[in-house]
């Protein structure tokens, strides 16, 4: 059990890198496997298939607006899911959710409004605020954004229970540090539990690197408790897999400088984390910390990390890799508390608004970083056909005729790529036939 958790062993991702037993089985899917940790049975599944989004706005409108079928005894927890463009929330919102309701890019500012997805479990909801990454005026205004793009996470965050901090580890110029933004929008909350997850942890190959990263994101303290990384043996880094990991009981803190909010944690943090990048490397907590405060600016400048996060995973949600340890992590957080919708709400976007999102993703995946962000979709046609099916018709405006070109491809190849791909993902959130058709014009 690693000290200072509630969670003990692999379903902690500290735990599981540790090799310490977990309370919950099939935790080895992911970092398990990476580190060679044998492989357990895989948990029971988490309910059945999410309900399909409804196709018709009238119908999604009276599925938002009808009373929730409470049950004897609800529980609800709201998640605010925050961090840099491009980390990975949408794709993760979607992995939890079951269902690909939000739209996911490899370019930035994929998402650009804040919208909820539900998950029902049982006497448990679960409400999800993707938000568009966090920026600052600077890029917002290079890539074109509403302001809302800069307002929405922070919205998001007033309405939270509980608040997940995404990184990707594979980006190497990012990984050890949370941005700005993101520690200014933790410190602005600070009475928010928050968790940092790790994402990516499949194209790391160097797996060592994660608990460098995770101190480094921390500051060494994990749930008030310190962390100590200490070097056990002297061997190259690939040995980290086939080697038991080592506990090191750290010691006591010193007593803490009144006033300074994160310096004293964080030197005794660094103390303790000189990595050895060719050891292995064990990790340990224990004396408590002190709660989180409000900082300032002044006091988030030399900062890299929070020390007030109450836990840790490392997933890969592309692959869907640990996901499910998440979410039951995320259930038994909830608290007793009245349902915001009804059980078959899966999201609180209209199905026009899911069309136009996926539509502008692949949009967004096979053009030229300048064209997509010009682009604008007007809906012409959108109703059943003769055979149940969705008919969908609509133009994509450019502001320039080379524009038009590169949206249309050579031959058609590339609006008849996305047109096929967006109306895949279509029926995969409508669970109904889709007819798509894709018209590109010039604007005015």
């Amino acid at each position: 059990r690693l000290p200072g958790s509630r969670w003990s062993g692999s379903s902690s991702a500290l735990g599981r890198i540790l090799g310490v037993p977990s309370r919950w089985s099939g935790s080895s899917s992911a970092l398990g496997s990476l580190l060679g940790i044998p492989a357990e049975a895989p948990p029971a599944a988490l309910g059945q298939h999410p309900p399909p989004v409804a196709t018709d706005k009238e119908e999604q409108k009276r599925l938002l607006e009808n009373r929730p079928d409470q049950p004897q005894n609800p529980k609800v927890l709201r998640i605010a899911i925050i961090g840099a463009p491009n980390a990975g929330k949408s794709t993760l919102s979607n992995q939890l959710l079951g269902r690909k309701v939000f739209p996911v890019s490899k370019k930035v500012h994929t998402t650009r409004c804040k919208a909820r997805g539900v998950i029902t479990h049982q006497d448990t909801q679960l409400i999800i605020l993707d938000t568009p990454g966090l920026t600052n005026p600077l890029k917002a205004k290079r890539h074109n954004l509403d302001e809302a793009m800069l307002t929405d996470p922070w919205d998001s965050m007033k309405h939270a229970d509980l608040v997940l901090v995404l990184v990707d580890v594979s980006d190497h110029w990012t990984r050890n540090s949370l941005s700005k933004e993101v520690l200014k929008c933790l410190s602005q909350f600070p009475h928010i539990p928050s968790v940092l997850v790790l994402n990516k942890v499949d194209v790391l190959k160097k797996k060592f690197l994660l608990l460098e990263i995770a101190t480094d994101l921390t500051e060494g303290i994990v749930n008030g408790k310190k962390l100590k990384v200490k070097s056990a043996l002297k061997q190259d880094s690939s040995s980290l897999a086939k080697s038991p990991l080592h506990i090191t009981q750290a010691s006591p803190p010193e007593s803490r400088v009144p006033g300074s909010p994160f310096g004293q944690e964080r030197n005794q943090a660094q103390e303790g984390s000189d990595l050895d990048k060719s050891s292995d490397v064990g990790v340990a907590g224990t004396g408590e910390a002190q709660g989180p405060k409000h900082h300032g600016p002044e006091d988030l400048k030399d900062t890299k990390g929070w020390p007030h996060f109450q836990e840790i995973f490392m997933l890969a949600a592309l692959r869907g890799e640990e996901v499910d340890t998440l979410k039951r992590y995320l259930l038994m957080e909830a608290k007793p508390g009245p349902w915001e919708f009804h059980s078959d709400v899966l999201t609180s976007q209209s199905p026009q608004e899911i069309c136009d999102n996926i539509i502008r993703e692949k949009i967004l995946e096979y053009l030229p970083l300048e064209v997509p962000y010009g682009v604008t979709q007007v809906t012409e046609i959108w109703e059943e056909g003769e055979c149940g099916e969705l008919l969908i018709v609509q133009s994509l405006l450019v502001p320039r005729e080379s524009h038009k070109k590169m949206l249309i491809g050579r031959g058609g190849k590339v609006i008849s790529r996305i047109a096929q791909e967006a109306g895949q993902d279509l029926m995969n959130a409508f669970l109904c036939d889709v007819r798509l058709k894709l018209k590109v014009e010039v604007k005015g």
